[in-house]
């Protein structure tokens, strides 16, 4: 009979204490994760930085339809950047908002797991007769 108590207090620690710990570092683990994937932070940081690095350089002399050109080549290549990385920040926080919710069912699923699985017990054998 003692061997059992063990066994179960064992179980209990098991699975409301032990386990939900590692829950909540893996839910932890996929925020950070989502964020770094992503690079939101550096998505943020370099917003209306040119796509790709790519920019012109004023040429020499004044010809100002050089100097239009090249302000214009610019705004739209900072602008092309602002976009993508306006619609990839959003992409990631969809994500992250996902993953949220995902652990928090997953961290509650676990914890009403034993009652789920002693009501579905008591179901079905009330079910069968």
């Amino acid at each position: 009979m003692k061997i059992k108590q063990i066994i179960f207090w064992q179980w209990v620690e098991w699975q409301f204490f032990e386990m939900p710990g590692n829950i909540l570092r893996a839910w932890r683990n996929f925020l950070n994760f989502g964020l770094y994937y992503f690079s939101i932070p550096i998505l943020l940081k370099s917003l209306f930085s040119p796509w790709k690095r790519y920019h012109w350089v004023r040429p020499r002399g004044f010809d100002i339809g050089k100097y239009l050109e090249t302000i214009i080549s610019n705004l739209f290549s900072r602008t092309l950047g602002a976009i993508l990385r306006f619609f990839l920040i959003i992409i990631g926080l969809l994500v992250e908002i996902f993953l949220i919710f995902a652990g928090f069912f997953v961290f509650l699923g676990w914890l009403f797991l034993p009652l789920l699985l002693i009501f579905g017990l008591w179901f079905g054998i009330k079910v069968m007769f």
